[in-house]
């Protein structure tokens, strides 16, 4: 996990329409940015429908919200259908920015070790700047969490 008060790692990663999106362009917003292991995963599924249904607050407190995983634009793109989602997600199966954000570690499940995406979120200021970092965190009490902090 990143620390607090560094700026941001810079991404450019497509979106579940193929639409390409960069860090960058989101400058003057706060961001909040949050990795998760699967798509339409029970975790990942509450995690991402309790972002979705709280979308219009995020956008009053003047934030936005981008999901990223390692699954496909496809992926992305059916689980944005099946659940209804309202915000970006943004696939990056080539850990270019899983790894930059240090959320690629070795997790241990029923006692076999892979490597895969450690459920993390930050929030990024209006300048780019790491202002809050979260690891370990609930998928279902993430986003009111992340609104409370806003």
């Amino acid at each position: 996990m990143l620390e607090t008060g560094i700026q941001a790692p810079e991404f450019t990663l497509p979106d579940q329409n193929g639409e390409m999106h960069s860090l960058k362009e989101y400058r003057g917003k706060k961001v909040i940015l949050y990795f998760y292991p699967r798509d339409n995963t029970p975790g990942c599924t509450k995690q991402a429908c309790g972002y979705s249904e709280r979308y219009p607050q995020f956008e009053e407190k003047g934030a936005v919200v981008l999901g990223i995983s390692k699954d496909s634009i496809a992926s992305h793109k059916r689980f944005e259908e099946k659940q209804g989602l309202t915000f970006t997600i943004l696939s990056d199966t080539e850990l270019e920015a899983i790894k930059a954000y240090d959320v690629w570690k070795e997790k241990k499940n029923y006692g076999k070790v892979s490597m895969g995406v450690v459920r993390t979120t930050y929030l990024i200021d209006e300048e780019g700047v790491i202002i809050r970092a979260n690891d370990k965190v609930k998928a279902a009490e993430d986003p009111e969490k992340m609104l409370e902090i806003l």
